[in-house]
């Protein structure tokens, strides 16, 4: 009887591991090798091109009276002299203000646009002394350019804007129109750049085939198992919600305490949420993600990712060991403020906190609120969303032609480099343009390294000379990719 036992379960791991070599084994890589295209001239001109827009400090904040004005102003000025023959032939139109629209018409209007967007505001630069060059100086040192919008995003409207002035000196006419969007406020959520800009093009019926914003970069180290550089283009971008936390318990003096505080309970109830996340998953971007990446692994991880029925508890565990892992495979939960009390010996009779989340596609505010209620489970914390907000993006098209017009041009102006779709876990302005584009995609053609990380929305922000002058030809080759 043991021995017939024995048997059978011999056959059954053998059978079991031919199930996954054969899987294995059809795991085929799905990158598709183009032919690198010649590596035009770009003027060295264009370096002090980003330098002096660096210059002009565009920072937004929450508070809208804090914004510089005149900044804004005089960068759009600059914008204008500094590209004559985009300002010429593309006529900027000042959407808020503050915001610009270029358009250029295309030669056959049967064809769908295109849009290419970016924004010209930054976040603040916190700690100024402690940069190795001031934050708004533009500085060119050591190779780079330096300062706040060098990756975050002013270095996409550069490069966007002399990418268009190139092609316009050499006498090119698009068959495609092409649309630029610059916002002023995308730091701060969009609402009077980008969703004014796209509101206008709706109401000019405006349809284009595809956007591509800021938002995933070239990872080069970042991907564990993966040598080479990966190019991560987002197909989607996790939702918004900020939630607020409330308690009201009996105030008093600090000597004749309540049993439970507002403080306590509601430090409780955060605790709880911080504990209980919301369950961990592969949503679509990363499914593709993994089955883009995985074949070009080492065999035990490729066997792995092609056997995701069986391994994905470890995969997911080994996503869950790092913050960056963990913000794509779960909807992030992070308390990020918290208010209550004003003098040392007083009990409060107030506390509230602001948990913020974001919420992988797939799942909804709603079922975040739900989540929300039920691990709290205490009806003396109250509830209440807080701030904007937004769902998860619908997943863009990584099959359509015009996905392969981005991957093709990254594969041509970086040979070698693997692509892939990916989520974006942070906010960009493309959500905005969802009812006047089919697809959203997000890519700088930028290679990042991981001490660069840190310097977006952080100190010493900084790009490479020769990465700038990269995403220039990126964009000049990505419109006349467009334009057969």
């Amino acid at each position: 009887m043991l021995g017939k036992l024995l048997k059978i379960i011999g056959i059954l791991l053998l059978a079991l591991v031919s199930v996954l070599m054969t899987r294995t084994f059809l795991y085929h890589s799905r990158q598709i090798e183009e032919a690198p295209v010649a590596k035009v001239a770009v003027s060295d001109s264009v370096i002090a091109h980003l330098s002096g827009a660096v210059r002009f400090p565009t920072v937004s904040y929450d508070d809208s009276t804090l914004t510089d004005t005149a900044a804004f102003r005089h960068l759009i000025a600059y914008l204008q002299q500094t590209y004559p023959h985009a300002t010429a032939t593309l006529h900027p139109k000042r959407i808020s203000g503050a915001s610009l629209l270029y358009c250029w018409k295309g030669s056959d209007a049967q064809l769908s646009p295109v849009l290419l967007i970016g924004h010209m505001d930054v976040v603040p630069a916190l700690d100024p002394d402690k940069w190795e060059q001031p934050p708004f100086s533009g500085a060119v040192s050591n190779g780079f350019i330096w300062g706040r919008g060098t990756l975050d995003d002013k270095v996409n409207v550069i490069s966007i804007l002399e990418a268009v002035e190139m092609l316009l000196k050499e006498g090119f006419q698009p068959k495609r129109t092409l649309y630029l969007a610059f916002g002023q406020d995308e730091e701060v959520g969009g609402a009077h750049g980008a969703g004014k800009m796209a509101a206008y093009l709706e109401q000019q019926q405006v349809k284009a085939g595809f956007l591509l914003d800021e938002g995933m970069m070239i990872a080069r180290g970042l991907v564990p198992g993966i040598a080479k550089d990966v190019a991560l283009i987002g197909i989607a971008e996790k939702g918004y919600l900020s939630l607020e936390l409330s308690v009201d318990a009996e105030a008093g003096h600090s000597s004749l305490p309540p049993k439970e505080t507002s403080i306590g309970i509601l430090s409780t109830a955060v605790s709880r949420l911080e504990q209980h996340p919301m369950p961990a998953g592969f949503c679509e971007p990363v499914n593709e993600f993994l089955d883009h990446v995985g074949p070009e692994m080492p065999f035990f991880s490729r066997m792995a990712f092609a056997n995701r029925w069986l391994f994905k508890p470890l995969i997911l565990q080994k996503y869950e060991s790092t913050h960056a892992g963990r913000s794509v495979v779960r909807t992030s939960t992070a308390p990020t403020e918290f208010h209550s009390g004003v003098k040392e010996n007083v009990i409060p009779g107030h506390a509230s906190a602001i948990v913020n989340f974001r919420i992988l596609p797939g799942e909804t505010s709603e079922q975040v609120i739900q989540h929300v209620k039920e691990v709290v489970h205490d009806e003396r914390v109250h509830l209440k969303r807080y701030g904007h907000g937004n769902e998860p993006t619908a997943v863009s098209d990584y099959r359509s032609d015009s996905y392969s017009a981005v991957r093709k041009t990254i594969s041509q102006i970086f040979p070698g480099v693997l692509v892939s779709p990916s989520l974006v876990v942070a906010a960009t302005d493309a959500r905005h343009y969802s009812p006047v584009a089919a697809n959203l995609y997000r890519f700088i053609p930028i290679i990042v390294q991981p001490d660069d990380l840190d310097r977006i929305h952080g100190l010493n922000e900084r790009i490479a000379e020769a990465d700038f002058k990269n995403c220039i030809r990126f964009f000049r080759q990505l419109i006349l990719n467009c334009n057969p």
